[in-house]
């Protein structure tokens, strides 16, 4: 997103005014906005969707690896495909519920524990596409394996250390890691999810200043019964701002064997069923100076900088189970007969078919553009890849849904009782319980949609935050009015323009109408976006589910720009020909309708009275309609 000139507060200080919040959502909120990266000096393709500002030249033509770095991944990868295929067995590691010390033997034997991790620390030093397209291959067989090589590099100690890591901690953490030595991220706790201001777990600076005693428990950390090294989040002396404490998070790597952590509890759940996760407990852990991570203070900027790319991880599994999804239903829908003729043949089924290969395709477009956009290193990609992790995982759920809904009671009876049984088999019923999760964690659909709210709404902050920021004097306030004003006259009616520029040349005329659609949309949601500042004011930002509605339809447009560049990508690569059109025709159609629908909730909607009626559900008012069954108390 291009540099945008602030009225706002003094820095230190969230751009949002905090007068007036409880105690603490103001602690949550100044928290986040604190360690929130503004992106100065990069040009987001996704956040100029809610400006109005559609430049489809930010990803057209489709960014590409270098040859060095395509032909090592095509090797490696072929090497993974391979012994996915040969050792990988995603059926029984469920059902055993641990991943054999084979198969971890065996990747990193083939170095898919440094991926990214550069060569001079011992790592293949491969590319972000690389790695996604790995997680793919990867997810579409075993989750709980995918999870393993994520939760060790994607959120674990080496994505933290290649952005924030001192050359010294580099040399000293990065060899081991990329050796297979696992790694984990602990953030959760039981009372801190999404809203880490209410982390409990200290991390204390010995007089000396030689270390840090660290005291508290983390909850739900993928890897953490089994890793080495730990990235452990924790609370440290807080700083004032204008009289105010603004509590502080500070990251640091964490040796799992140092006296005072206990696994307290090995957790178990509906899908990932192998995953290494639990609760783990420290009790006056001592860490060395020097293995804080950036700065006392940065801790969560290096967990939220960590979850950009990190995030991209999931939809990329989720895409691989897709691909596996158009397999089983192409061979299913095409085999079995009713009436007279193979399902696929029968409308409502089609239907399904053709939405889960359209879709299938989208996503995939949607994490190679932003694993392009990463290796690229000069793009910021936060909205990016928020919209790829909640949009792809929500898209996931949907096509293995439709395979359960084609296959019938062959989708919902397990691999192995359809084996055992002499039937060809498919992993339906797996993939639905391990996907159930991607929209949950590694923040929340929910999270993703108010994460994308906040950047989308950023622009309009930065212009005209100052004019109702009650804590600023009332001349400042009239100047930021007069500037706003200025800058808003043009802005507006550039909006209504009906011929828009799209930003692109030389996509195939079916693309090239696309895309103009989608300009056009981009336009009409930048207005939208700006009646509803104008009608709520401060107020917008508790109109969630009017927000998400704006999320969504920008959202939607990006998937279908992504689309659109793919497309074009491989007509001009030669690759599917006309066919690769006709998918991403299919998907734009749908996504503009999607995009219409989104709209038409702005103004036609329920929000206020659904409210209303949840309050009164949750104060005991409808208690009543929970009677006529056996219910046990919560225990």
């Amino acid at each position: 997103m291009a540099t945008i000139e602030k009225t706002a507060p003094a820095q230190g200080e969230p751009i949002i005014d905090t007068t007036g919040m409880s105690e603490g959502k103001r602690k949550a909120l100044e928290l986040a906005e604190s360690s929130r990266d503004e992106g100065e000096g990069h040009a987001s393709f996704a956040g100029g969707i809610f400006m109005g500002r559609y430049d489809l030249s930010l990803v057209h033509p489709f960014p590409e690896q270098s040859e060095a770095q395509r032909k090592a991944g095509e090797r490696f990868l072929a090497d993974v495909e391979r012994f996915v295929l040969e050792h990988v067995d995603g059926d029984a590691i469920d059902r055993d519920e641990a991943i054999p010390q084979s198969v971890i033997d065996g990747l990193n034997a083939l170095g898919a524990f440094g991926i990214k991790i550069d060569s001079e620390y011992g790592g293949l030093g491969l590319s972000q596409t690389n790695y996604s397209k790995t997680a793919m291959i990867v997810g579409g067989e075993c989750a709980s394996t995918v999870a393993l090589i994520s939760a060790h590099q994607s959120i674990g100690v080496p994505q933290p250390l290649k952005l924030f890591g001192t050359p010294e901690q580099k040399r000293r953490f990065m060899p081991r890691l990329a050796k297979g030595a696992l790694s984990a991220f602990a953030l959760t706790e039981e009372e801190a999810g999404s809203d880490p201001a209410r982390m409990t777990t200290t991390a204390t600076k010995s007089a000396d200043g030689t270390h840090y005693v660290i005291n508290g428990e983390k909850l739900w950390c993928t890897n953490g019964t089994r890793a080495e090294l730990l990235v452990v989040m924790a609370h440290t002396e807080p700083r004032t701002v204008r009289g105010r404490e603004i509590p502080q998070i500070s990251a640091f790597v964490v040796e799992a064997d140092t006296p005072g952590i206990e696994i307290a509890h090995v957790c178990q759940f509906m899908g990932h069923r192998a995953i290494a996760n639990g609760v783990i407990r420290f009790k006056d852990v001592r860490v060395p100076a020097e293995n804080l991570v950036a700065a006392e203070g940065r801790g969560l900027k290096v967990a939220l900088s960590t979850l950009n790319t990190g995030r991209l991880t999931l939809p990329a599994a989720a895409t691989g189970v897709a691909k596996r999804c158009l397999r089983i239903v192409r061979e299913w829908a095409a085999e079995r007969e009713q009436w007279g003729a193979p399902i696929g043949q029968h409308a409502a089924v089609a239907e399904k078919v053709a939405r889960i290969a359209a879709t299938t395709f989208a996503m995939e477009s949607m994490v190679l553009l932003a694993s392009a956009l990463v290796d690229k290193g000069d793009a910021d990609i936060r909205i990016e890849a928020a919209m790829c992790k909640m949009w792809g995982c929500e898209a996931a759920w949907r096509v293995i849904d439709d395979t359960m809904q084609i296959r019938g009671g062959r989708g919902y009876e397990t691999e192995k009782s359809l084996r055992d049984r002499g039937v060809k088999a498919a992993p339906v019923e797996r993939f639905l319980r391990d996907a159930r999760i991607h929209t949950i964690f590694e923040g929340s659909s929910e999270i993703m949609r108010l994460l994308l709210a906040r950047e989308a709404l950023d622009p309009h902050l930065q212009r005209g935050g100052a004019v109702l920021d009650g804590r600023l004097p009332l001349g400042r306030r009239a100047a930021a009015a007069a500037k706003a004003g200025a800058f808003y006259a043009p802005w507006y009616a550039a909006r209504w323009w009906p011929f828009p520029a799209t930003g692109a040349t030389g996509l195939h005329p079916t693309l090239d109408a696309h895309a103009t659609r989608l300009a056009r949309q981009s336009q009409r949601l930048a207005r939208r976006l700006f009646h509803a500042m104008l009608r709520h004011g401060p107020a917008l930002e508790q109109q969630q589910p009017l927000l998400g509605r704006f999320v969504e339809a920008g959202t939607e447009i990006f998937a279908a720009s992504a689309t659109i560049a793919r497309a074009q990508s491989m007509l001009d690569r030669l690759e599917g020909g006309e066919d690769v059109v006709r998918l991403a025709d299919h998907f734009c159609r749908e996504a503009l309708r999607h995009v219409d629908l989104c709209f038409r909730g702005v103004s036609r909607n329920n929000d206020r009275l659904g409210y209303a009626l949840a309050q009164d559900v949750l104060a005991g008012t409808f208690a009543w309609a929970e009677k006529g069954t056996a219910q046990r108390p919560l225990a």
